[in-house]
């Protein structure tokens, strides 16, 4: 469908630069807390979470594209994938607290 894969996981790399990409924003925007928040107490549903994704892509692609929403639904569909999330926004926060504590 639209030349991008729906389903199978994600490839080392595309999943590492994924979650990377996504706790950069995440972080970024100072998000970090209610963003694990909500990873941490949804974690049994990520594969579910990730069948909406697929669920929504008409809604969803126009805005940030058919192969992010593709991407996205891909990397939920695991929840050792969420877990890796959750570590990476975790690490990015301590990383930016870290910097802003030496002069």
């Amino acid at each position: 469908m639209l030349g991008v894969q729906l389903d199978g996981p994600l490839s080392e790399d595309e999943r590492n630069a994924l979650v990377d990409r996504i706790a950069r924003h995440i972080v970024a925007r100072r998000l970090e807390t209610p963003a694990v928040f909500l990873l941490e107490t949804h974690k049994p549903l990520s594969f579910v979470a990730s069948q909406a994704v697929l669920v929504a892509m008409p809604f969803l692609a126009p805005l940030v594209g058919v192969q992010k929403t593709a991407e996205f639904s891909r990397l939920l569909s695991d929840r050792a994938n969420v877990e890796l999330l959750i570590s990476r926004i975790e690490e990015l926060a301590d990383e930016r607290d870290e910097a802003a504590k030496t002069p």
